[in-house]
């Protein structure tokens, strides 16, 4: 039996699939066991625990071989390193009453104590304190992480999409070794059968030593976008934090921790883990292109409608809901007719059908998009009542479909961004409930600015098209 903390973060989130997809027994301790419903497979136990709550981690242990510890405090403000090492106290004491054998911890990098942030030193001070227990510990250090949603990797996005010219700190040109999420899981896993005496240390990281500046180099060119960075020295890390939460998607407080654990060189001075591990790390331009294929998939396999009304990083504005750097049209209705019916309307949408409101707009966005070098609406549809994935219609691509339940539409028009259009069905008492969200991805200033000036029509044009399925759905019940 294995356990895993911190199951609802980045890591332990990702970290969970790798185990379960391998056959893994998994136990996952949370405060709020709900927050996993349907995150998981029907085979790993979810039971509630709290760190700092030493009674209720006994009952989590019972039985445990071996524990991931991936809990930390990167969003709490005030005390959060007191908490941090009271919570790791808790822990071994309740692993060596279970017997537990193993523990395996990720921490962060960085090689002189005394120029460590307020963070870092509380991650290596949490690894000492499960060192210093009777069960052998596997200590990982690694530095930027670099996969789809993780936070520097948003913090990159968002700087590059938003930002043509960046007034860059010191900080930004800092060398650190980034090492893609995918290698980091390896590591984490391999590391319950890795052979070991005693607690050990690994320092892990990237094939490349690169700084933040770097990394946004790497990523606007992957994305085809040119950036200009102007280095000045005065930027305190205090300023640098204001200026995250204004542009990226970050409150401060994480920021000023992010910029105070970056302000020293992070990277790796010990290589033991590559002659104890067969693992050998991508460099950044694998893991950046790994991070964009993975948040494509991500984009399909999502329904954003259900993560922007349940994600404490949703705030509305005006020119709809910002999640993140992007940005989403939201709006339902309740319709009288079944979710069958609601998805035949849904399903015909587009083609000699059209858009069910204004088609004479969407014609009109389709020369525009011809005359800008697009496919325009000249494609249809290949069959007017069915749709499978990969079917093009009109200038979109359908991206994912569940029938009778979901239709994900990608846009292949050309705009300054991405987009897609994504209806959901849901049963509501006598009849059903549709929603429907469209949602952008700016590139820069000017998608920003696109979907802006668009957004008014777009309120009249998704809200009417909305009416109109569900217009549809209606009649079909009547007949």
């Amino acid at each position: 039996m294995i356990l895993l903390t911190g199951a609802t973060g980045y890591v332990g989130g990702r970290l969970i699939k790798l185990l379960e997809q391998r056959g893994q027994q998994v136990r996952c301790l949370a405060r709020n066991p709900e927050v996993l419903e349907g995150k998981v497979a029907p085979t790993t136990e979810v039971v509630k625990g709290d760190l700092l709550d030493r009674n209720s981690l006994d009952a989590a242990l019972q039985g445990v071989n071996q524990a991931y510890y991936l809990v930390h405090s990167m969003g709490d403000t005030g005390k959060f390193a007191e908490r941090e090492y009271q919570a790791a106290h808790n822990f071994i004491a309740a692993a060596e009453k279970a017997g537990v054998e193993r523990i395996i911890y990720l921490g962060g990098l960085g090689e002189d104590e005394k120029k460590l942030s307020e963070h870092l030193h509380s991650r290596h001070e949490v690894g000492r304190i499960l060192r210093s227990s009777n069960i052998k510990t596997i200590e990982f250090r690694a530095s930027i992480i670099i996969g789809s949603g993780s936070l520097s990797f948003e913090l990159i996005r968002a700087l590059v999409r938003k930002l043509p010219v960046m007034i860059t700190p010191r900080w930004v040109w800092v060398e650190a070794q980034p090492i893609a999420i995918n290698d980091i899981l390896e590591y984490l896993y391999t590391a319950l059968e890795h052979p070991i005496e005693s607690s050990e240390i690994y320092e892990i990281g990237g094939a490349d030593r690169v700084s933040y500046g770097g990394l946004i180099r790497e990523y606007a060119q992957q994305q085809g976008l040119r950036r200009y960075m102007i280095a000045v020295p005065v930027l305190t890390p205090g300023l640098s934090s204001l200026w995250l939460h204004l542009v990226t998607p970050m409150h401060a407080h994480i920021g000023r921790k992010l910029v105070d654990g970056i302000q020293y060189p992070t990277v790796v001075t010990n290589h033991k883990a590559l002659d104890d591990f067969t693992i050998r790390p991508v460099g950044i331009h694998s893991a950046i292109a790994q991070a964009l294929r993975y948040e494509d998939r991500e984009f399909a396999e999502t329904h954003w409608s259900d993560a922007l009304s349940s994600s404490n990083m949703v705030h509305k504005t005006w020119g709809g809901v910002k999640f993140g750097s992007r940005i989403a049209d939201v709006r339902e209705c309740h319709v009288n007719a079944s979710p069958e019916q609601a998805f035949e309307a849904i399903q015909r949408i587009g083609g000699t059908q059209g858009w069910y409101y204004a088609d004479w707009l969407w014609t009109i966005r389709g020369y525009i998009d011809v005359l800008a070098g697009g496919v325009g609406k000249r494609r249809g549809r290949r069959n007017p009542d069915k749709l499978y994935v990969g079917d093009a219609v009109d200038w979109w691509r359908v991206e994912a479909i569940e029938p009778g339940k979901r239709l994900m539409l990608r846009a292949e028009m050309k705009v300054p961004g991405r987009a897609w259009l994504e209806f959901n069905v849901e049963p509501d008492g006598e009849g059903c409930r549709i929603r429907q969200t469209a949602l952008f991805d700016p590139a820069g200033l000017l998608g920003l600015g696109y979907w802006y000036a668009l957004y008014l029509l777009h309120q009249l044009v998704f809200s009417g098209m909305l009416r109109g399925i569900a217009r549809a759905a209606e009649r079909k019940m009547s007949h």
